[in-house]
């Protein structure tokens, strides 16, 4: 079953990768591409600022990216609202154009894409799309109960921090990006961090992460 609905998946992403990958510039062979996964209110957008200060990564946060797509008034925008304010996930196609857009402005190789892959399908599309996979992938592990105190508590004035729509973001979640984590986890690429803590205890355990990764970019 799994395969056959992963052969689908690949199927239906086929008739974008043409348009996509005639986009890509070639810089992006040596880039190094780093997922950062996990719930809302797992406190990844915090270590991502504190990553960017000390490791010099430009941060790409896919919902950041969808709701300044939104305010922007594109063709997009209205569809965007709608699906999240569903609790539901955009269409992969729409959130790589979107990453795609970012990756290919600027001069940075080192890349933080933060909340993506949020599904199987996200995480093809962006792998046959881009041609690419991430370098290394970080997962924020964090209870339920203290994402959902977080995100009530940080009063961004966000159009999906109301109770009902995080509880759907978290079945979400928990239904759609656990498989992706498993994948990675499974490649040996999923560095899991304990996400309950101070900001500077957590990051004790992320720093080590990316001083290997500097340490091995000046070997080689």
């Amino acid at each position: 079953m799994l395969r056959r609905t992963i052969a689908s998946l690949k199927s239906s992403i086929s008739l974008h990768i043409t348009e996509e990958k005639d986009r890509i510039c070639p810089k992006h062979i040596d880039s190094v591409i780093t997922f950062v996964l996990g719930g809302p209110g797992s406190g990844k957008g915090t270590q991502c600022a504190k990553i960017v200060e000390t490791f010099g990564f430009k941060h790409l946060s896919a919902g950041d990216l969808l709701r300044k797509e939104i305010v922007s008034d594109s063709e997009y925008g209205s569809m965007i609202l709608d699906t999240i304010r569903e609790g539901k996930i955009v269409p992969s196609e729409v959130t790589v154009k979107l990453i795609l857009r970012e990756l290919e402005s600027g001069d940075n190789h080192k890349f933080l894409i933060d909340g993506f892959p949020r599904s199987e399908e996200n995480r093809i599309a962006f792998e046959h799309i881009t041609g690419s996979e991430p370098n290394f992938v970080l997962f924020f592990d964090c209870p339920e109960e203290e994402m959902v105190k977080r995100v009530l508590s940080r009063n961004q004035g966000r159009i999906d921090d109301n109770i009902d729509t995080i509880k759907k973001r978290l079945k979400v979640f928990e239904s759609l990006n656990l498989p992706v984590i498993d994948y990675y986890a499974k490649k040996g690429k999923l560095h899991r961090i304990n996400a309950v803590g101070t900001e500077d205890e957590i990051f004790e355990q992320v720093r080590p992460v990316f001083a290997a990764c500097e340490k091995k970019a000046t070997i080689t």
